[in-house]
Parts: structure tokens; C-alpha cells; sequence
């Protein structure tokens, strides 16, 4: 029984040693500081936009392992943000980036994740995004179309 559990010991050691060296030779994704706060967070924050804007962003990264990255699998916590992202193995030194597409349709507060999954050492990482979408200030009357010389007040 002693020997099995030695045995068993010696292995779990032998194989942790294995897994340490063979990830020092893996890819690593390294994502642009534009995009990492102070805390190493990943996050892109649109602040406040209107309704109906441009919801697009994007996470800029670089392989800074020393094999090739392949991105298998980007997935939102939800519809309305929708990712696209490298499909062919980007090479130790290369960048490329992740782009993200926010359906501004929907008003309020913007908390939504980006789960990245690849073969990197450091995978899965999780990118997040912020901000809140607002109605658009509106400072001119609706148009109308008048007559040519009636007056608005004529209409009412």
C-alpha cells in the first residue's frame, strides 16, 4: 500500500512539473493597456452614448507566448452584443483584435461579458463592457409641413 502511494505521490508530482514546463512554451494573450484598467481588468467603457448609436468596440491583443494562438470560441452573456474575432492562428508577436457590436437600440446601463476561450496559457480571459445608452437630447421643434404661407400657429 506504502508503494502505491508513493507511487501515486511521485506521479502527481512529475506530471505538475510537466504541465508547468509545457506552458512556459504556450501561447499567451496579452491584451493592448487601452483596454485594461488599473485593477488588470479587461474593459471597454462607451461612458454615455445616445440611442441608436455606433455600439462597436474593440479588444486589441497580442500573442506574447511562444506558439501560435488559436481563438476557439468568443461567446457574450447575451444577444444584443455580438463578437467576430481572428478565426486563423495568430503567431507569437502578432496582434490582431476582437470586435464587438452593442445593440444601442435597448436604453439604460450597459454590464455585459465577452468569455474569450483559446489555447493560450492564461485562457479563458473575460473582457467586459460599460457604459449607459441614453434617449438623444432633442433642442429643435418636430417638423412640420406648412403650407407655403401659413404659419404655424394657422395649424393648430
Amino acid at each position: 500500500m506504502k508503494k502505491i502511494l508513493i507511487l501515486m505521490i511521485a506521479l502527481v508530482a512529475g506530471f505538475s512539473v510537466y504541465s508547468q514546463n509545457a506552458n512556459k512554451n504556450a501561447a499567451k494573450i496579452t491584451f493592448d493597456k487601452s483596454v485594461v484598467d488599473k485593477d488588470g481588468n479587461i474593459i471597454y467603457d462607451y461612458g454615455t452614448i445616445y440611442q441608436n448609436s455606433d455600439g462597436k468596440c474593440e479588444f486589441k491583443f497580442t500573442n506574447t507566448g511562444k506558439e501560435p494562438l488559436v481563438l476557439s470560441k468568443v461567446r457574450s452573456s447575451c444577444g444584443c452584443t455580438v463578437p467576430s474575432w481572428p478565426r486563423k492562428p495568430i503567431l507569437p508577436g502578432q496582434s490582431e483584435s476582437i470586435k464587438v457590436k452593442y445593440d444601442t437600440k435597448r436604453l439604460g446601463t450597459i454590464h455585459k461579458s465577452i468569455s474569450i476561450y483559446s489555447n493560450a496559457s492564461n485562457s479563458p480571459q473575460i473582457a467586459r463592457i460599460a457604459g449607459k445608452v441614453i434617449v438623444p437630447e432633442t433642442n429643435t421643434l418636430p417638423e412640420k409641413n406648412f403650407s407655403k404661407g401659413a404659419s404655424p400657429s394657422a395649424n393648430n
